[in-house]
């Protein structure tokens, strides 16, 4: 029984991981230890009632959502709260919701499914868009790496569908304010015409809806319910790569949409034309609109960030340690909030004020972290960079030679710092195949092996994506 809930929590934790800072996920979550899975019931034990608190009103939604499709509807989540008694032994604390002095109490929340089923017909007023009301335009800061995006994504949200912004195309690398951007569009929408149907998914999750309703051949109830949304706002439709049936699907929802004044925001991890895998025709209605990249945020971007976490969190932390943080996490917004989260964690736990060298401390462990985080974008921009080829000749079909081992050496990265398979490898260069691929990588290693010159070249990129 041990063995089965160790094994569902993993699952989880897997999906967690993926979605916040890694020192948010080692702070909150690893030390979370899986008890038991019986009748639909998973219970956990955390160190603390503040603990439990945190989590039910950070990570509520994560919690929820993971646990829905890693385990299944009517999943109990039972949190088991330790606290240390005067003889510093520790007690389980049963609870409700409020811990009674004394008495053993067992937390308990129902994980139920807070997608809409895309099969059902609700009205306006009983509609679940999805949207998160913490961010808003008031709490997403302008700077110049955002600002051509913020102003597109307000013109949006006060006048759907009634700008050239349709539709809306927000790129830029993970953690720089996409997600944050759609959920904002989506409040102020909301707030401003109450009688517009608004939706906020991943592609993952429409991608999964379209699998089941093919499943369950319900796929013109999936058309029709998406068809109905007034303003849809899709995050990370880069997953939707390589998949030719869903592809299919989205472009009549797309077009239905558009042709009716209907608008459409959508977030990438890179521009339409850098987009492999996906249709020519669906590229070309991305580029209808405003096509928008968000930078990373400049040095007093980031400070405005800090301090309104600060601010927010009721924090006390001292203008020098918010600089020093700001001067070294560059890389995103939620970096930043995950030093932040760090830094209270540990001033909690350790009953300690935070200064510098509290800060140098955690921000050691975030910065190790950050450079073990190699994606595909900056492997791409990285090779064509050091070979001086641009990107599209290594995505082209050219055989000439320096541009087919740059192509080559592309994939042999991909393949050692990502998780994508040979066949996702494939799309992501060019459209090749999976053997294509293989071919490649072992030809990589090979010239490693016997040519010192080429293996310069390759230990010298692998520096720069450390770097």
């Amino acid at each position: 029984m041990k063995s089965d809930c160790r094994f569902l929590w993993n699952n989880c934790l897997n999906v967690i991981r993926d979605n916040i800072p890694e020192p948010a996920f080692n702070t909150w979550f690893l030390p979370i230890v899986p008890l038991k899975y019986v009748d639909h019931v998973l219970t956990v034990q955390v160190p603390s009632q503040f603990f439990y608190e945190y989590l039910e009103d950070k990570y509520l939604d994560l919690i929820q959502q993971t646990l829905y499709r890693e385990i299944g509807e009517g999943t109990i989540l039972n949190y088991r709260i330790l606290v240390e008694t005067e003889s510093n032994t520790a007690v389980e604390l049963r609870g409700e919701s409020k811990p009674l002095a004394g008495k053993d109490k067992t937390v308990s929340r129902k994980i139920t499914a807070k997608v809409p089923s895309p099969f059902d017909r609700v009205e306006t007023s009983e509609f679940d868009s999805q949207i998160n009301s913490k961010y808003t335009f008031y709490n997403f800061f302008e700077g110049e790496s955002n600002r051509l995006a913020r102003t597109a994504a307000e013109a949006v949200a006060n006048n759907p569908a009634k700008t050239a912004f349709n539709p809306l195309f927000v790129h830029g690398y993970s953690g720089v304010g996409k997600t944050h951007l759609c959920h904002a569009i989506g409040s102020k929408v909301e707030a401003l015409y109450p009688d517009k149907k608004v939706l906020y998914l991943s592609a993952h999750l429409f991608k999964v809806q379209f699998t089941d309703a093919r499943r369950f051949n319900t796929i013109n109830d999936f058309i029709n319910f998406y068809q109905s949304i007034d303003v849809l706002i899709i995050d990370d439709i880069h997953e939707l790569s390589g998949l030719e049936k869903t592809q299919n699907t989205f472009f009549h929802i797309f077009n239905h949409l558009h042709q009716n004044n209907k608008q459409l925001v959508m977030t990438s991890d890179c521009a339409p034309m850098d987009m492999q895998g996906m249709e020519e025709r669906l590229l070309t209605r991305f580029r209808w609109g405003l096509s928008t990249k968000l930078e990373r945020p400049d040095k007093e971007l980031r400070k405005k960030i800090l301090q309104n976490k600060v601010l927010s969190d009721g924090l006390s932390i001292p203008a020098n340690v918010i600089d020093f943080i700001a001067e070294n996490v560059t890389e995103n917004v939620r970096d930043l909030e995950g030093i932040v989260v760090s830094l209270m964690a540990h001033s909690i736990i350790n009953n300690r004020e935070i200064d510098m060298n509290l800060a140098r401390r955690v921000l050691e462990q975030s910065i190790k972290f950050e450079r073990k985080r190699i994606t595909v974008q900056k492997i791409q921009d990285t090779v064509s960079e050091f070979f001086n080829i641009k990107k599209e000749l290594i995505q082209s079909s050219s055989r000439k030679r320096e541009i087919v081992q740059a192509r080559q050496v592309t994939m042999y990265f991909i393949k050692k710092h990502t998780e994508l398979s040979l066949s996702q490898i494939g799309v992501q260069v060019g459209n090749r195949n999976h053997a294509t691929v293989l071919h490649a990588c072992n030809t990589v290693k090979n010239f490693y092996e016997v040519d010192k010159g080429f293996r310069s070249d390759i230990e010298e990129i692998e520096k720069i994506l450390n770097s």
